[in-house]
């Protein structure tokens, strides 16, 4: 018997199940099947489902949007505070008992009282502000937040009515 060499031996002892190489082939070089891609593309769409709602571009855009109110009401309520402290007690002018909204016309003025002196310019609302806060005292305006000085303690009170997620913006001083 002589000597085998590699090349001699037959290759279906190692794959008993092909009857010839080419069935080796197709079973290797297959896709997926339908049924598989359709599963993953299902998984696929549930994870991206719920990444959507966890983040929630529009709630983060109206959080946001809530976090500068918050900071508008505060700064409006110590510029007051400032004013009053320098005017010895005293007021800006039209802060009543009932809210008003802080605008040029059919509200409260605050403009002249606060701007320059204890604000570089009054903060306006993230929804009525197209990007630019009110510096200039003389054009019309409209910040969309509400003062009032509560009549029983004389607290001031500021607020944002427009406030989004149903929350509650306010502060008292």
């Amino acid at each position: 018997m002589s000597a085998r060499s590699f090349f001699d031996i037959d290759v279906r002892s190692f794959f008993p199940y092909c009857e010839n190489m080419g069935d080796l082939y197709k079973r290797t070089a297959r896709g997926f099947t339908l049924i598989e891609l359709l599963v993953v593309m299902g998984i696929i769409i549930v994870l991206v489902a719920i990444v959507l709602v966890a983040v929630s571009p529009g709630r983060q855009f109206s959080q946001a949007n809530n976090t500068k109110r918050r900071s508008d009401v505060v700064a409006i309520l110590n510029a007051v505070q400032q004013y009053v402290v320098d005017n010895h007690g005293v007021l800006p002018a039209g802060i009543t008992a009932s809210a008003k909204t802080i605008e040029k016309a059919g509200g409260i003025d605050l403009c002249a009282s606060l701007v320059t002196t204890y604000l570089a310019a009054l903060p306006v609302d993230p929804l009525t502000n197209s990007g630019t806060l009110v510096s200039d005292c003389t054009s019309s305006y409209n910040t969309n937040y509400t003062i009032l000085k509560s009549a029983a303690d004389s607290r001031i009170t500021v607020a944002a009515p427009a406030a989004e997620l149903s929350a509650t913006i306010s502060a008292t001083q």
